[in-house]
């Protein structure tokens, strides 16, 4: 306020006073912009562009426009009955030659065995022995080479093909393709894996939600009615995870839940089994590292309440009859609510994006989604699908923070 009063002041005289503060506040704007500018475009190069890129990626592909110009350009005027015409096929004998020349046969094949597993192979090969044909009919001679163009799917694939955008890698994201006529059907049941793999990814986020909860709850209210000089030293020992790596962590967890690690020779040596138990490399593994990495996240937003939260309430209560439970259940409990909100929208969405931990301590049958996305990302170099499925996913974070806006509201509005 001094800084503002000080710059109306310098003005010149008979300069309106409502123009004078706004060209001060347009000047204060300035600034503000100004400090915060590197960070925006930051946050805009590292996190905004890249996003928008895989949600791109995930509705956009333009191989084989790109690669097969002349073959799609014939593809118009075909009726996608039956088989295409000669001049459908001499546009893609001169698209095959191209091809085998430029040597990007393979990413057309790649990008045709996404939906017809196989048709790499037969692509690369059609591709070097076009290349021998020199004048036409080029119908029969290649259908001869491969009998893959003699079939309609492949054509009716083609076709799909002009398009730059394309809905395949979310359809495949969800258990569903394209068949022979370009009608969407559902994938057959040895292909269909991704509804498993989202139902598997929500189950154990949801799981791990509950059990940070549960373990978490007790531990913020501990802290919330300690004296300060026990609750600082407990949140020490709270938050002393998060000065270790999270693969350390994991790695940790390894050797603790191993065959013979130190959980299992525990237990032998009490008697409480007789032999060691399959702790590791299973669900059960993969949970129990999970809460402990995600139980500081759960916690800490519930204990922001319920520090908060005056004891007087519950005593309150009680001197009017309540007993403890009921008083704690119906008067300290729904105060915590937006904390237990929080922290279980918080701990459930990174628990959607886990990928080292279940890799390290989980089975085959207990990867997540993360796992599939980094498959096609760095394996199979299909980013198409690996952008789909991030896109899903992040559809999935975005309808769930909705949703938590929307109760949280209606909360409020009841409290209110």
């Amino acid at each position: 306020m001094a800084t503002m009063t000080a710059e109306i002041a310098g003005t010149p005289a008979g300069t309106p006073l409502r123009l004078k503060l706004l060209r001060v506040e347009r000047r204060r704007k300035l600034r503000a912009l100004t400090l915060v500018l590197p960070l925006l475009l930051f946050i805009l190069i590292t996190f905004v562009l890249p996003i928008g890129r895989m949600m791109f990626n995930a509705v956009h592909d333009d191989t084989l426009l790109t690669l097969m110009p002349r073959t799609m350009g014939a593809l118009r005027d075909w009726d996608g009955k039956g088989l295409p015409d000669e001049t459908v096929y001499a546009a893609l004998a001169s698209d095959l030659k191209v091809s085998w020349s430029q040597k990007t046969a393979p990413q057309i094949g790649e990008r045709m065995n996404y939906e017809l597993p196989g048709a790499r192979s037969q692509v690369t090969s059609s591709a070097r022995k076009a290349s021998t044909l020199s004048v036409g009919p080029y119908k029969a001679p290649l259908i001869e080479i491969s009998p893959l163009w003699g079939q309609h799917d492949v054509w009716s694939l083609l076709k799909r093909g002009r398009s730059a955008y394309t809905a395949f890698y979310l359809l495949r994201s969800l258990d569903y393709q394209y068949d022979s006529d370009s009608q969407i059907v559902a994938s057959r049941p040895e292909n269909a894996i991704f509804r498993d793999v989202f139902l598997r990814t929500i189950g154990i986020s949801i799981c791990v939600t509950i059990m940070t909860v549960l373990l978490g709850f007790p531990v913020a209210y501990l802290l919330a009615t300690l004296p300060p000089k026990s609750s600082n030293l407990l949140m020490i020992m709270v938050v002393l995870p998060f000065w270790t790596s999270l693969l350390v962590r994991t790695t940790a967890w390894v050797v603790l839940l191993q065959q013979h690690g130190v959980i299992n020779d525990m237990l032998v040596t009490l008697h409480v089994i007789s032999q060691p138990a399959e702790l590791i490399f299973n669900r059960v593994g993969t949970m129990v590292a999970m809460t402990h990495i995600q139980l500081p996240f759960t916690l800490l937003p519930i204990y922001s309440v319920t520090k908060t939260i005056s004891p007087s309430f519950v005593r309150a209560a009680r001197s009017l009859g309540a007993g403890p439970f009921y008083a704690f259940w119906k008067v300290y409990f729904p105060l915590t609510l937006p904390g237990i909100a929080a922290g279980c929208l918080l701990t459930f969405i990174l628990c959607l994006g886990y990928y080292i931990t279940p890799a390290l301590v989980g089975g085959p049958a207990d990867q997540m989604l993360s796992y599939f996305i980094a498959h096609y990302t760095n394996e199979e170099l299909n980013w198409g699908m690996a952008s789909a499925l991030g896109a899903i996913l992040l559809g999935a974070t975005l309808v769930l923070y909705y949703v938590y806006k929307k109760l949280v509201g209606l909360d409020q509005i009841k409290m209110g």
